[in-house]
């Protein structure tokens, strides 16, 4: 019985346990819910918030970026109005200046026609006078000429023969001071601002003393020099400094090098001239190539033939009218480049044919003909894309067009070509002058150098000695002298100076 009881005090004891954890754990369910409710709504108050706050701020924004637009909106609608109203003034003055040059037309045309009508009247009149003349004299118009005539030449037959002599003195004194006073001005007008910069170098020198080495015994080291190079070697008066003249640039560029590393080296004889003329020759090569490569890599020309980019090279020491014509080759081919891009083309190719356009020029020295057929040709030979070809050969409009390409380089060509001072127009007839001489002198069999000095007035002759003998070089002279005579115009004269040498060399060991 105790035990029942026990037991039954256990249950109930447990029972109301159990009754009250479950009351605690309802009451505590209760407030979580109530606390989540609260955090809830704090959240979406705060969310509420942040909405308004994004919303006006983004209002904000549109109406700022409203007002900026409207702004500029304003400032363009403006800038349209001035440059509206700067082409009507520009238009009302045009046709103020055709109406000017109309009415003008009309009054040269009133006073043309009114001095035809006098002229009829005037000749008219002279007719009737004549006519009067002839009664009153009683003799016609030959007739009186004729006497008048007479009587003209017995009065200025004595005056003539005594101011005859008088002219003849004072002439023979005044000939000379004014053909100076000619040569002085052509010189001042033309020689400076045209030839001169283009085919002369100065070379300083630290002494005076150094142009003797530089003529050498005899005259031997400025003959070997000159003869070597094919560049005229002036020593003159002018302090401290010698000058090289020479129509070719390259040729004068290899001389001006040589004769630097003459001064510096110091030992000037034949030998040593000819070493360093040829190393000078050979830095020039090299300088060729570097120049190509760089002016490929300045464009961004890929895939081009080593051959072609050392043609472009040399296009450095050409000049055409005055104007260097790899500087001219690059602006052509910025500029097709600009068009091609703004015509929506592809522009590589456009900046290929700019580039290469008047690659002929470097060549057409060596080979007769015109230089776009020239270059045409040599870029075909050496795998040049066809419409790149086209450009070469058309840009003078020799051809006709076939693509956009020829018609943006040919336009290049002559945006560049003519710009104030680009070109000067004799230099290339002097050079054309130069070369034809050269090229008259190297026809003849047994030549084997001919170089054009003295802005030539002096064709410099090197024959081979082994095909040639010393009785050879008169003829020789004399025959050059009269194809020169037959087949060029030129003022004044030119002397023919032909050399016959024989050289021999040999190594010690």
């Amino acid at each position: 019985m105790q035990y029942v009881l026990a037991l039954l005090f256990f249950m109930a004891g447990s029972g109301l346990s159990y009754a009250g954890l479950k009351a605690w754990d309802n009451s505590r369910i209760n407030g979580t819910k109530k606390q989540v409710a609260a955090l809830l709504k704090d959240a979406e108050e705060a969310a509420e918030k942040l909405r308004q706050s994004k919303v006006a701020e983004a209002k904000e924004e549109v109406s700022r970026l409203r007002q900026d637009a409207q702004k500029d909106i304003k400032e363009r609608r403006n800038e349209i109005q001035r440059t509206e109203r700067k082409l009507e003034q520009k238009e009302d003055n045009l046709d103020k200046k055709i109406d000017r040059v109309t009415k003008k037309e009309d009054e040269l045309k009133a006073k043309h026609e009114e001095l035809e009508k006098r002229r009829a009247v005037l000749e008219q009149t002279i007719q009737q006078q004549e006519i009067k003349l002839q009664e009153v004299a009683e003799m016609t118009k030959d007739q009186a000429q004729e006497l008048l005539l007479r009587k003209t030449e017995a009065d200025a037959s004595h005056m003539l023969g005594l101011r005859l002599k008088e002219l003849e003195e004072q002439a023979s004194r005044e000939a000379d001071r004014k053909a100076r006073d000619i040569i002085i001005g052509a010189m001042q007008r033309c020689a400076v601002e045209s030839a001169g910069e283009s085919t002369v170098s100065v070379v300083p020198l630290p002494s005076e003393e150094m142009k003797g080495r530089i003529i050498g015994r005899e005259g031997r080291n400025i003959r070997a020099f000159e003869s070597l190079t094919g560049v005229d070697l002036i020593i003159d008066d002018t302090p401290e400094a010698v000058t090289l003249s020479s129509f070719d640039p390259i040729r004068r560029e290899i001389a001006r090098r040589a004769m630097e590393r003459l001064v510096v080296d110091g030992r000037i004889h034949p030998a040593r001239i000819e070493e360093l003329i040829e190393k000078a020759a050979r830095d020039i090569d090299e300088e060729m190539i570097t120049e190509g490569e760089n002016a490929i890599l300045e464009l961004g020309i890929k895939n081009m033939n080593n051959e072609l980019i050392r043609t472009i090279g040399q296009l450095k020491f050409r000049f055409s009218y005055g104007q260097n014509v790899l500087a001219h080759s690059l602006e052509v081919a910025q500029i097709a480049g600009i068009i091609a891009a703004e015509l929506g083309v592809d522009e590589e190719t456009a900046r290929r044919g700019g580039l290469l356009h008047d690659i002929g020029k470097a060549v057409d020295h060596q080979i007769e003909g015109p230089h776009a057929a020239l270059g045409a040709e040599l870029a075909k030979r050496l795998g040049e894309r066809p419409e790149v070809v086209n450009c070469i050969a058309c840009h003078h409009d020799n051809l006709e067009v076939g693509s956009v390409y020829e018609v943006i380089v040919a336009l290049a060509d002559a945006i560049s070509a003519a710009r104030p001072g680009a070109r000067r127009e004799s230099i290339d007839t002097y050079i054309k002058r130069l070369k034809q001489l050269e090229e008259i002198a190297q026809a003849f069999d047994g030549v084997t150098r001919a170089y054009a000095i003295q802005a030539g007035r002096e064709v410099r002759v090197v024959l081979n000695a082994g095909k040639t003998d010393d009785g050879t070089v008169h003829k020789m002279a004399y025959d050059i002298a009269r194809k020169i005579e037959a087949e060029m115009k030129y003022p004044g004269q030119i002397k023919v100076n032909v050399a016959r040498e024989t050289r021999a060399s040999e190594f010690a060991k």
